[in-house]
C-alpha cells in the first residue's frame, strides 16, 4: 500500500471526502461507485467494474435477470 500523506475526518454522517487531485488520478467521477473491502484493520475502496458471474470478465457486461454476464458465457448459456 502506498502513502499518501492525505488525512481526512470522517464527519457525523459517516462521510469522507477524497480529494479532487485523488478522484483525477484514479478517474473516479462524481456518483461513481466504489466497492469497499475490509483486509485487517484496513478499509480499501476500489473502483466498482461490473464483471461476469461466472468468468469475471469485465468486457460488454450484459445484465441479465439482476446478473452480469460476459458475450462468450451469454452464448455458453443460449447453447445449453
Amino acid at each position: 500500500m502506498k502513502a499518501t500523506g492525505i488525512v481526512r475526518k470522517v464527519d457525523e454522517l459517516g462521510r469522507i471526502v477524497l480529494p479532487i487531485e485523488m478522484r483525477r488520478t484514479l478517474d473516479i467521477a462524481e456518483k461513481d461507485a466504489l466497492e469497499i473491502y475490509v483486509e485487517g484493520s484496513s478499509v480499501i475502496l476500489k473502483k466498482y467494474k461490473p464483471s461476469c458471474v461466472f468468468c469475471d470478465g469485465i468486457k460488454d457486461i450484459t445484465i441479465f435477470k439482476g446478473k452480469n454476464l460476459c458475450p462468450k458465457c451469454l452464448r455458453e448459456l443460449k447453447a445449453m
